[in-house]
């Protein structure tokens, strides 16, 4: 166990100088977490940087493994764009994160990564994170139509259309999502009792 961890120790300190070398003066942070480099870079040097780590023969990152966002609803830069790369030849994984503000626009990656088309497609159909550039950017996981970016942080969890088939009209049809109950409260300290339902003003309980 000890060999292992002085050798990815090793393994990082030296990615980490090289890095260094490659991006220069250009305006980033780093951080080693979880025995994994995070480099943290504004979106005016995400191509250049994702560019460098794939081409340079030193770095050699040339798999995207995946895209993903984290919705932080009160901070100003509220989602957390994080790319996550893999050299084979290095036998090592690297993180790229970017911050955005909601409403702006991201540059798409896909020129540099193809694999990058449908992972920005998901986050910008379910995070409404638009990004320029991109060849096809239309919704991959919603139907058309949608309203609202379901894991953003404050979409509700019952969301706003719910789906059902109508016998009259003999096809499926989206309407307006009509709650059995508008509100219920949990007695913990005696669930033997049952759930108190709260519907049009009237208490009602249910039996268990």
């Amino acid at each position: 166990m000890n060999d292992y961890n002085y050798s990815s120790n090793s393994k990082l300190k030296k990615l980490t100088a090289i890095i260094k070398e490659k991006f220069g003066k250009r305006e980033y942070s780093y951080n080693i977490s979880n025995n994994q480099l995070c480099i943290k870079v504004k979106k005016d040097i995400l191509i250049y940087v994702l560019n460098t780590l794939k081409e340079d023969k030193d770095l050699d990152f040339k798999q995207l493994i995946d895209i993903c966002a984290v919705d932080y609803p009160n901070k100003e830069d509220r989602f957390e764009i994080v790319y996550h790369l893999l050299s084979l030849g290095l036998n090592q994984r690297i993180r790229i994160k970017v911050l955005v503000k909601d409403g702006e626009i991201l540059p798409s990656v896909v020129s540099c990564y193809s694999a990058a088309n449908w992972f920005e497609r998901e986050i910008w159909d379910l995070f409404g994170i638009v990004f320029s550039g991109h060849p096809d950017l239309r919704r991959i996981l919603t139907d058309y139509g949608f309203e609202g970016y379901p894991l953003r942080k404050d979409f509700p969890l019952t969301g706003f259309v719910e789906v059902s088939y109508d016998d009259k009209e003999k096809r499926v049809i989206n309407q307006s999502v009509d709650l059995t109950q508008d509100f219920r409260t949990f007695d913990f300290e005696s669930p033997w009792e049952g759930t108190e339902y709260i519907v049009n003003n009237e208490v009602n309980k249910k039996e268990k």
